[in-house]
């Protein structure tokens, strides 16, 4: 009797990974061993991507907050010491779109904490 290999899922596996290669160089994209360490490679780097843009974005704030609060004579350990110390219940990320945003509510915080 005949050895069934199920080519029918195997080319929907393929095809899958093969579309996901789609615009990559080269080989990357249709040669499907080359392609299918490109996938799973690029899914490593989708999971530490997105643990890493939390880090990104934190940093992004903490200078946008700086930056504002160096503007009225604090820095940025000063102002979240007072911030933490007067129990403001905002975070860095609402804190810096109000430094970016809206300066007269974050000159107000400043004010406030002062």
């Amino acid at each position: 009797m005949p050895r069934s290999v199920n080519s029918v899922a195997s080319r929907a596996r393929r095809k899958k990974v093969l579309k996901e290669t789609r615009g990559n160089f080269l080989s990357r994209k249709n040669v499907w061993t080359v392609a299918k360490n490109t996938y799973e490679k690029g899914l490593t780097y989708a999971y530490s991507g997105r643990k890493g843009k939390k880090r990104t974005f934190r940093a992004l704030w903490i200078a946008r907050i700086n930056a504002a609060a160096r503007q009225h004579g604090m820095t940025y350990s000063q102002f979240m010491g007072a911030v933490h110390a007067q129990n403001v219940g905002l975070n860095r990320k609402v804190l810096a779109d109000l430094a970016m945003n809206n300066p007269a509510a974050f000159e107000a915080i400043i004010n406030s904490v002062k």
